[in-house]
């Protein structure tokens, strides 16, 4: 049974810093993608970050551009989104999702997902 769980969330100040962990079993994370998505109250959900399985290339949304930054350990099966710099923006559900070998901007293309982790930006 495949499963992926996200931990990190939680509450930070404008300006501060996260790090979400995406951990998976019963499916070995080198031969996947891995992307990270984000849904707000009231808005659909975006793509915020993928890494590639094939060569480990890595896409962005341009809102977080040189603020996080997506990592992969496949010793320990488990993928990351370093998130910098927070906003009040970035408030939202994180979801982490698996789909074999390439990224995708598309989430229905994802085969695999987590249960989502609140990540809220406030003073």
């Amino acid at each position: 049974q495949v499963q992926l769980v996200e931990s990190g969330g939680g509450l930070v100040q404008p300006g501060g810093s996260l790090r979400l962990s995406c951990a998976a079993s019963g499916l070995r994370l080198d031969y996947y993608a891995i992307g990270w998505f984000r849904q707000a109250p009231g808005k659909e959900r975006e793509g915020v970050s993928c890494t590639s399985s094939s060569d480990g290339t890595t896409y962005y949304t341009d809102s977080v551009k040189g603020r996080f930054t997506i990592s992969r350990d496949n010793a320990k099966n488990t993928a990351y989104l370093q998130m910098n710099s927070l906003k009040p923006e970035d408030t939202a559900v994180y979801y982490c999702a698996a789909r074999y070998y390439y990224c995708s901007g598309s989430s229905h293309e994802y085969h695999y997902w987590g249960q989502g982790t609140q990540v809220t930006v406030s003073s």
